[in-house]
């Protein structure tokens, strides 16, 4: 990322993404319950009978999961969201500084190649983890309370049931809508950050430590957000159906905008800033933590041997 100084300059490709798939692991482990929140949010509107639960906002949200279901239903899907993580945030988050240094050819990182790597990592990452993210969706959606039996017992039989029933193209289901989602996110939270990064400690505005890291991050997470909400609920909401419920993407987006209106593609959207903003403040202060520690220790152990 720029603005880097002589005590974390140049860490190794490996460094990076242990130290990206660790620090997301890390928050998604803290925000989760507003993951889960935001999932449940978009997808209200689907089922139209009497008895269904009712979500108001992001703490009604939550409580109203933790008394209904149980606290522990706020990490249902944890184990597909690390799995997750550990695919994909450790590489479209480790690999962005060196993708972005093949595209910029050993010049100076414009924002057209800043971008480019975005969409690269971010396209990459997709198509590796998105059995994990079918997986977090529908087990985050999933309530007891619809029903006596539940679609799914746990992570593994989600992955069984999916493949059997669906066939393996089931665990792929939605990668153009979350395609188009993380492309979208993985470009505007990389390359804010890195600017705004870039901007702070260029300017002798902040130095390039954790006031830095965290104001850098949240400003990523906001401008994340805007952009990636509509296709964000469109894409939990198809990844989340029944089969033949849609037919298609965009039959998708078409049923909810008119059966809800245009409010349906913002519907999460303060849980969904929530989680992201924080979530963005853990991983990439944890992960520039990371960078310099390992860095530290590998100086360490090359000076000793």
């Amino acid at each position: 990322m720029a603005g880097a100084t002589a005590s974390d300059a140049h860490p190794t490709m490996g460094v990076k993404i242990f130290s990206a798939g660790a620090a997301a692991c890390l928050a998604d482990v803290v925000t989760f319950p507003l993951d889960t929140a935001k999932v449940r949010l978009q997808i209200q509107g689907e089922c139209r009978t009497s008895s269904a639960v009712r979500y108001k906002g992001v703490l009604g949200t939550i409580t109203t999961l933790a008394k209904t279901e149980g606290p522990m239903k706020l990490y249902s899907g944890l184990p597909a969201g690390l799995q997750r993580q550990m695919s994909f945030a450790s590489l479209r988050i480790g690999l962005y500084d060196t993708v972005q240094e093949l595209f910029s050819a050993g010049r100076e990182a414009t924002l057209g190649s800043k971008i480019l790597a975005g969409l690269t990592t971010g396209g990459v990452a997709v198509f590796i983890g998105q059995p994990t993210e079918v997986v977090k969706v529908r087990l985050q959606a999933q309530s007891h309370l619809h029903g006596p039996q539940p679609r799914y017992t746990g992570t593994y039989n989600a992955y069984r049931i999916i493949a059997t029933t669906e066939g393996l193209t089931g665990l792929w289901k939605g990668t153009t809508p979350n395609l188009m989602r993380n492309v979208i996110i993985n470009c505007t939270e990389l390359v804010t950050y890195d600017l705004m990064k870039g901007v702070f400690v260029n300017n002798k505005l902040l130095a390039d430590d954790l006031p830095c890291h965290f104001v850098s991050a949240l400003i990523a997470g906001f401008c994340t957000t805007l952009l990636s909400s509509p296709v964000d609920v469109v894409k939990t909401r198809f990844v989340n159906s029944s089969p033949g419920q849609y037919t298609s993407v965009p039959n998708c987006a078409m049923a909810m905008f008119t059966k809800e209106g245009p409010t349906a593609f913002f519907k999460g959207f303060v849980p969904s800033f929530l989680r992201l903003a924080s979530w963005n403040v853990i991983m990439f202060v944890c992960f520039e933590h990371l960078k310099r520690e390992l860095m530290k220790s590998r100086q360490t152990v090359d000076c000793t041997t």
